[in-house]
């Protein structure tokens, strides 16, 4: 082994011989003082090998030339010449790179039930081993003297949601009112250059899955040790900013979306491109963001880029090829049912965007997806009518696309109310009887029940103080409106604000308490209205803009919601300018793992909201937690800042 190891590396030196030296002198001229002479990192910079593969050979000239001084990367002056060499040498640590000694080591390990694993060795640690077998899956290890003991994960978390029906409630029992606070985390993996991640993870088999903007960890649920990382070249195009919800795994492919509007399959043991399919041109405002759904044989998925005149639209993916099979607009085409909604040019730049994860109910094999506001964002000049299918929930069959119902929370939105809040599947009794029900705390401030099965609306009532815009929803299912709430050329102050009374992140039910636990915004916003002119590729399409109003101070409030009342049980204010973006966790055990306004992760008694916990993570929230059990162990996961922190109890 070594001496192959050995004439591999002899041939790319031979290889940098005959590029000559220039490359190698400019590399330890500019950059091997920080990153190291071989590109392993230094003392000052990192290791360079595995990014370099990231980044087209314009990228890395411009990266060199313009420096990142932010982060500390001074520019370089390298003439062109210098600059072509310093490329090829670049090229070759990257080779050398991916034939390292330590993914090429093999191994072969007895473990503790007497059996005997061989593989390539992934990584190590003082306890902790990753092999890959000849068939390329993972086996994760654990040292036990001499030999070594196979782990794995007891109980998965799959989708963003964990539960396809988008209910983040766990049976798990092992974190508990009695102990939770032994609660302390356990380990910390860092995605560097991040930024906020909003990711929540998933894990499928004891292999974990995170992902920043276009790229992706696989990761030893148990110890957090990478074990693999794919990323793509950032989009110049993009509008996403860099971000991205997460994958959804099956049958051992993880399924991810890309900055520039594309779905792509990874093979969940390796990494490898397996597929690699457009949804959409990003030249015309399209992105995305969030994590698609598998539902059956299918994997489903949205499209971003409604504040920039991109037409949404909901799109089912066969798993194994990545062929589309169905796509349902949100926006009708001209002459089709409900295109009579949109009265005006604006047509075909109406945004109603699919950017958030939908719930699956495999029962009645429907997929439910909520929609996004209609643009111009604050003028509705351009599109008067009800503005369908935007602010929408859509019941699809999941085997044609084919809508079954739809219910509109804000029919003609001038507000940015997207109806982008996860729709929680639950099967409970409801007066008496058993009912399959769709629960939905939306932006606009009122909280509804429905029957999932046909659409019929069961309950509807305010969950925020703050709510000026309708009085009501009337026997006709649609708002009550209430007077001058549009925005104006001068500024109109509306409630809530254009945060919502709630957003994105994510809710949860606990069947044995009845109630729902959702993190609320008390606030509300000065909008104004503009024209927003001709449409342009790169550049926003809102008719206007918001900022929040001070009056009333803003603030983040946890709620419990009674869902067979829509009472609000009890309360948790929480301190600060109400701008962090975290979600909910339910136990069976009684617990609400939150996300606090002041960047701590609490935990709260599901019946009364006393906080039971807290670990400060100084961070502003961009996620939500998540759980599962590892090699006997019961964990809470959750993105906080550039970090994926995970908990368990304390031995």
């Amino acid at each position: 082994m070594f001496i192959s190891l050995l004439l591999i590396v002899s041939s790319f030196v031979a290889q940098d011989v005959e590029n000559g030296d220039l490359g190698r002198e400019t590399f330890e001229a500019h950059c091997a003082v920080c990153h190291g002479a071989d590109g392993k990192g230094g003392g000052r910079g990192p290791a360079i090998a595995s990014r370099l593969r990231a980044h087209t050979n314009e990228q890395l000239a411009n990266l060199i030339r313009n420096g990142r001084p932010e982060r500390g990367m001074p520019p370089n002056r390298v003439s062109a010449p210098e600059m072509a060499e310093l490329l090829k040498f670049l090229r070759s640590i990257q080779r050398r790179g991916a034939a390292s000694p330590t993914t090429d080591r093999k191994l072969q390990v007895q473990t503790t039930e007497g059996k005997t694993i061989e593989g390539h060795l992934v990584g190590e640690g003082f306890d902790d081993v990753q092999l890959r077998t000849d068939d390329r899956r993972i086996v994760l290890l654990r040292r036990v003297g001499a030999r070594f003991r196979e782990v794995t994960s007891d109980a998965d978390w799959p989708t963003y949601n964990g539960d396809p029906g988008g209910n983040r409630y766990t049976t798990l029992s092992q974190i508990s009112k009695d102990n939770v606070e032994h609660l302390g985390m356990k380990w910390l993996f860092t995605v560097r250059g991040a930024g906020e991640l909003e990711v929540t993870p998933v894990v499928v088999a004891g292999m974990m899955y995170v992902t920043a903007g276009d790229e992706c960890f696989a990761l030893d649920a148990g110890s957090g040790r990478e074990i693999w990382h794919t990323k793509r070249p950032h989009t110049r195009a993009s509008v996403t900013g860099g971000r991205n919800r997460g994958v959804g795994v099956a049958n051992d492919r993880v399924f991810m979306e890309t900055d520039d509007a594309r779905i792509i399959a990874l093979n969940r043991f390796t990494g490898e491109l397996l597929w690699d399919t457009q949804l959409a041109d990003p030249r015309k405002n399209y992105a995305a963001t969030s994590a698609p759904l598998p539902a059956g044989d299918l994997v489903i998925s949205g499209v971003w880029g409604g504040e920039h005149g991109a037409n949404g639209f909901v799109a089912a993916h066969d798993q194994k090829t990545g062929r589309e099979v169905w796509r349902f607009w949100t926006v009708p085409r001209p002459g089709e049912p409900g295109s009579e909604t949109w009265q005006g040019k604006d047509i075909e730049h109406a945004g109603a965007p699919t950017w958030f994860t939908g719930t699956y109910d495999a029962g009645l094999d429907v997929v439910y997806w909520p929609t996004g506001n209609p643009g111009d964002d604050y003028n509705g000049d351009y599109r008067q009518g009800d503005n369908l299918y935007s602010d929408c929930i859509l019941a699809l069959d999941r085997k044609t696309g084919k809508l079954k119902w739809y219910y509109q929370f804000t029919p003609h939105d001038l507000w940015d109310w997207d109806a982008t809040e996860t729709p929680v599947l639950v099967d409970v009794p409801w007066q008496g009887q058993p009912r399959k029900l769709l629960l939905h705390a939306n932006r606009n401030g009122f909280f509804y029940v429905f029957d999932r099965r046909d659409g019929e609306l069961l309950l509807v009532k305010p969950f925020v103080k703050n709510l000026t815009w309708a009085s009501g929803i009337g026997p006709d299912r649609r708002p009550i409106l209430l007077p001058n709430q549009e925005p104006t050329a001068a500024g109109r102050k509306v409630c809530p604000s254009q945060d919502g009374a709630t957003n994105w992140f994510s809710p949860s039910f606990n069947p044995a308490t009845g109630l729902y636990y959702v993190q609320t915004f008390e606030k509300c916003s000065i909008y104004w209205k503009r024209d927003s002119g001709e449409w342009r590729p790169g550049k926003t399409y809102m008719g206007g803009s918001q900022h929040t109003a001070s009056d009333p101070e803003p603030q983040q409030v946890l709620k419990a919601i009674d869902i067979s009342t829509g009472d609000i049980v009890w309360t948790l204010p929480q301190a600060g300018p109400a701008n962090s973006w975290g979600g909910t966790l339910a136990t069976a055990t009684g617990l609400v793992i939150f996300c606090e306004e002041g960047g701590a992760l609490m935990a709260a008694d599901a019946t009364n909201g006393n906080v039971l916990w807290s670990f400060r993570t100084n961070q502003t929230w961009r996620a939500s937690p998540m759980t599962y059990m590892f090699d006997g162990k019961e964990y809470i996961a959750v993105a906080a800042g550039p970090n994926i922190m995970v908990f368990a109890i304390h031995d």
